[in-house]
């Protein structure tokens, strides 16, 4: 694998553009870093603990933060720092936050997101936890312009990664502490069927392994950051493969190139963001470039 940066603080959302430039969220520093022709630059300092990260139909680039601090931990005995969805101009560096609740309720670690072919984004909110207790995590739904967030389901363990399957009547979500994919079944832009909300099993990751972030493949497989194994991909047949990366918290991959065969993935046991050509492509995700 081609190492193409390193020393980022705590990497992820990937984000690959047309030009061969990377953007990726760097989680304990708290920026937003571009990645290009073998160097780094800084896009935005936009604070907190920024996650995921996807570009959205107007152009500009979205941020689920959790916040701040540790990835995935508040501070024990101290009030928990809050997440948000914020939007990015690339063009200028400025963000504003969209949201920051949902109903009464405050976001606590938002994770990662997804755009759908409507111009909305589906996000995970992970849940932050103290050294004896943790959050129960959701999945909603929200527009770009602040006018609406849903929450679609709650009371997972651990919410991490999304993806959208090709035909977009699936929602995917890891949950990193059962290492389980699992599949919601769509009924319209937004909305889980009836009695779906609990989802179905997709599959579980070999050896136990801690899931994180998610990309799916044109052909509808389900690739997915396996903490400390590399990358697992699931068929929706059940079936899994294991590809090994050298790095003890594998966090994320995203896909680009003509070909959608550059697979991106960031090693953020090390501070990297790795690159590899991939045997089968990666879906185009709405609104890239």
């Amino acid at each position: 694998m081609e190492v193409l940066a390193e020393g980022l603080g705590f990497p992820e959302g990937p984000v690959a553009f047309e030009d061969g430039s990377v953007i990726v969220t760097e989680i304990t520093a708290g920026r937003i870093t571009r990645v290009w022709k073998g160097k780094t630059e800084t896009v935005c300092a936009i604070g907190g603990g920024p996650n995921g990260a996807a570009l959205g139909p107007d152009g500009a680039l979205y941020v689920t933060n959790n916040g701040g601090g540790a990835p995935v931990r508040g501070v024990e005995g101290q009030p928990e720092t809050l997440g948000r969805i914020e939007r990015l101009d690339l063009a200028t560096g400025k963000f504003e936050r969209i949201y920051e609740t949902i109903g009464e309720h405050h976001l606590s670690a938002p994770n990662d997101l997804v755009f759908d072919k409507q111009g909305g984004f589906w996000f995970t909110d992970f849940g932050k936890q103290q050294r004896r207790t943790r959050a129960r995590s959701g999945i909603y739904y929200a527009k770009t312009d602040g006018s609406l967030i849903e929450e679609a389901t709650f009371g997972g363990t651990g919410y991490n990664g999304i993806g959208l399957s090709p035909d977009e009547k699936t929602i995917y979500a890891a949950e990193t502490f059962t290492g389980r994919v699992i599949a919601f079944d769509l009924e319209a832009p937004g909305k889980i069927a009836k009695g779906g909300r609990g989802g179905r099993l997709l599959g579980t990751a070999p050896d136990r392994a801690f899931l994180d972030s998610l990309a799916v493949q044109a052909n509808g497989d389900v690739c997915v950051a396996s903490i400390a194994h590399g990358v697992t991909t699931f068929s929706p047949g059940g079936k899994t493969r294991t590809t090994p990366v050298d790095d003890n918290m594998v966090t994320n991959i995203c896909f680009g190139g003509a070909d959608m065969k550059d697979a991106y993935i960031t090693a953020s046991g090390k501070g990297a963001l790795l690159k590899t050509r991939w045997p089968d492509a990666g879906l185009k995700l709405n609104y890239a470039r």
